[in-house]
């Protein structure tokens, strides 16, 4: 029996085996993590910024927090910003640093598959998009990339370390240097690789992350900015520089502890989820009409996504969650209406029936051998209820 099993015969649902396969940016907290949290919350309930003792404890615990992270990047303890959620952190990082090169040019080099919180950001702030081309796995193309970065007016990049949707990671070090020849800032995206694979290293300008995806529970987004970078506030002055009003300290201090604790056991958990991964991506491809989308070599080791023709997305997702899978679907920005994922309709594959995997920390290969059994009873149950049979 799987370890996050519990009871759901009050919402109607058959199996009382719940797997959690929408973990990105979603993940379960952490055993680790919740004694971080509790221990936060009883030691660390004082304002850290004020004088007195209780204050001072949670500053303690504040700056404990920011060291790990530091470490863990590779930069200095004040470079390190904590946000209440991973997109406030890249909305403010890419408004302050197109304000602050404003002089240069508002133009900034992506790819149309970027999260949707990028691309938001971007418009938002007026910023014109310079658009990369991706390959039918989402590679972008380097060639143009490196002349992207040269155009007049080019005032920085922002690039996912791995994209959110199609778990394909990027060459980022390859990145990095055309960027450094070019003297353009580079901001990385590491909101589904930060916990999982290794933190880029090298001269990266920018680095967001999620707390959500590494173990730690939701509302806390990590901000690495280089001091070096030129960045203009594109909010009120506040005490908290970057993040005006504060973050909770105890969901920042387990999130420090999760990233430490994720980093950890990092190459074990890569090495058992690339696989489980593997398993299931061989599975679905052997369904007819199912299209198995990213990279099968260079991407996350804990996510895949795959779509069906004669399927309905919203069906799909309801009849797996029947059996005991919560999975993604849709767009990973916009699930909440099931919209066609943007992602994919960029690459040019199958949009139909999209079903989007991010395996938790405590997913169990009994688990994953399990899914490979019901998932093509649930596609052809689904494709039935549609008419569709004999395929």
């Amino acid at each position: 029996m799987s370890s996050n099993s519990t009871s759901t015969a009050e919402a109607g649902i058959v199996s009382q085996d719940r797997v959690n396969f929408d973990a990105g940016g979603n993940s379960r907290i952490t055993a680790l993590g919740r004694t971080a949290y509790l221990q936060a919350l009883d030691e660390g309930w004082a304002d850290y910024r004020r004088l007195h003792h209780e204050g001072r404890t949670a500053r303690m615990l504040f700056n404990g927090a920011r060291e790990t992270v530091a470490s863990i990047l590779g930069v200095h303890t004040d470079e390190v910003w904590f946000a209440p959620s991973a997109t406030e952190a890249l909305h403010s990082v890419i408004g302050a640093v197109g304000a602050g090169r404003r002089r240069v040019g508002n133009k900034v080099v992506a790819t149309r598959i970027e999260r949707s919180a990028v691309l938001n950001a971007l418009d938002y702030f007026g910023l014109e998009r310079t658009h990369v081309p991706v390959d039918h796995v989402g590679h972008l193309d380097l060639d143009v990339f490196e002349r992207s970065l040269l155009d007049e007016g080019t005032s920085f990049t922002v690039v996912q370390h791995a994209n959110h949707e199609i778990a394909t990671v990027h060459p980022v070090d390859e990145l990095l240097e055309k960027a450094q020849r070019a003297r353009v800032p580079f901001v990385i995206d590491g909101t589904s690789s930060l916990g999982h694979i290794a933190a880029p290293e090298g001269r990266w300008d920018a680095l967001v992350g999620n707390s959500a995806d590494w173990g730690s529970g939701p509302g806390i987004g990590v901000l690495a900015l280089r001091q070096r970078t030129r960045t203009r506030a594109v909010w009120p002055e506040d005490q908290d520089r970057w993040f005006p009003g504060g973050t909770q300290l105890p969901a920042i201090f387990a999130a420090a502890v999760c990233l430490q604790e994720a980093v950890s056991t990092q190459e074990q958990r890569r090495v058992e989820q690339f696989e489980y991964i593997d398993m299931i991506r061989r599975a679905v491809a052997r369904i007819p009409d199912v299209e198995v989308v990213g990279d099968p070599i260079y991407r996350l080791p804990h996510a895949v996504s795959f779509s069906c023709l004669y399927v309905d997305g919203e069906a799909l997702t309801s009849e797996l969650d029947r059996l005991g899978f919560a999975v993604g679907s849709g767009s990973a920005c916009t699930t909440a209406t099931l919209e066609p994922s943007h992602v994919l309709a960029e690459l040019g594959v199958l949009t139909h029936g999209n079903v989007r995997i991010s395996l938790d920390w405590d997913v169990t290969q009994q688990d994953v051998e399990r899914f490979i059994t019901v998932f093509p009873q649930a596609v052809a149950s689904v494709r039935a209820m549609m008419g569709v049979t004999g395929l």
